[in-house]
């Protein structure tokens, strides 16, 4: 059976460091200028340089986020910051559509790409798709079942990796433009601060809150609901997945250090039990605690299951 790589996305230098001594294998950051997306803020190119430093001196690597959906004066700057990258000898890029698909592979036509999970991958159709463009993984949409999963693995080469969400904030909408500053604008109040939090609520659905975040590259909208797929992790396995993916960007160094373990533990108890697997109370009560938000299965089961 194939070996599972376990990733995290990290908000920070400590929280990088934190993911990889924690049993991460591979991080995915945001980096300044172009690469910076709207939930990475905090990694300078000398966080970056030592990020990179650090994780291949522990055989680990480091992937880095182009922005979500580029503007076309982005672009004039995107060619040197690819360079600045490949001289950095980052692992992958991960991009979310066909400009900066294209231009990676004129530019560096040896780096690894990743398609995000913003490009919403539903099928192998458009999995097989990307990948003849120069793609080498795809993030698969978080609202296909992990049956769906399984017959996207059937259908597509080995040479493809295929990426799965398991842990964290659910992204549920994303916008280039800044939403949350036209509608303070609007209403006669203060400018967006990212100091403060911002959160929606239905008027159906009084007491669920859905974080909002905002900065120069857009808004994006998250689930009231974090994902928590540790019961179910031998499924992904089984289904072909050759990445699973706990989403940090908006935590700490200390979550990090709370649930990585525990996937870490979940994969290798997998592999060295002959692949049987049994999620423990303490996993899940570990993870529970690790946050104040609520837990949820999403589209992954055929029932979704909630943690209350």
């Amino acid at each position: 059976m194939h070996k599972m790589e376990l990733t995290c996305y990290a908000g920070s230098l400590e929280c990088l460091k934190a993911a990889l001594e924690s049993g991460a294998d591979s991080v995915y950051v945001g980096g300044e200028s172009f690469g910076r997306d709207t939930l990475s803020q905090e990694f300078s190119r000398e966080d970056l340089i030592e990020g990179i430093k650090f994780a291949h001196e522990n055989n680990k690597k480091v992937y880095v986020t182009i922005n979500l959906l580029p503007h076309n004066k982005d672009f004039k700057e995107f060619e040197a910051y690819l360079k600045t990258l490949d001289e950095l000898n980052v692992d992958a890029v991960i991009v979310s559509e066909a400009g900066t698909l294209i231009t990676v592979k004129q530019l560096l036509p040896e780096m690894k790409i990743h398609l995000g999970n913003v490009s919403n991958v539903y099928n192998y159709e458009t999995a097989n798709f990307w990948h003849e463009q120069g793609v080498d993984r795809v993030v698969i949409s978080r609202e296909l079942s992990i049956k769906e999963m399984e017959t996207m693995r059937l259908n597509t080469p080995e040479s493809l990796e295929l990426e799965a969400y398991v842990h964290g904030p659910v992204i549920m909408s994303y916008s280039g433009r800044k939403l949350i500053t036209s509608y303070l604008e609007s209403k006669g109040k203060d400018n967006y601060s990212s100091k403060k939090k911002y959160n929606l609520t239905e008027e159906k659905r009084q007491g669920q809150y859905s974080p909002v975040y905002e900065d120069e590259a857009g808004t994006i909208f998250f689930a009231s609901r974090d994902l928590c797929m540790i019961e179910y992790l031998d499924k992904f396995i089984r289904a072909g997945v050759s990445t699973l993916t706990i989403e940090a960007r908006l935590n700490d160094e200390k979550y990090v250090r709370e649930v990585v373990p525990v996937y870490r533990k979940a994969i290798d108890d997998f592999y060295n039990n002959n692949f049987e697997y049994n999620c423990t109370e303490d996993m899940l009560e570990t993870l529970k605690n690790a946050t104040p938000r609520k837990h949820t299965t999403g589209f992954y089961l055929d029932e979704t299951v909630d943690y209350d």
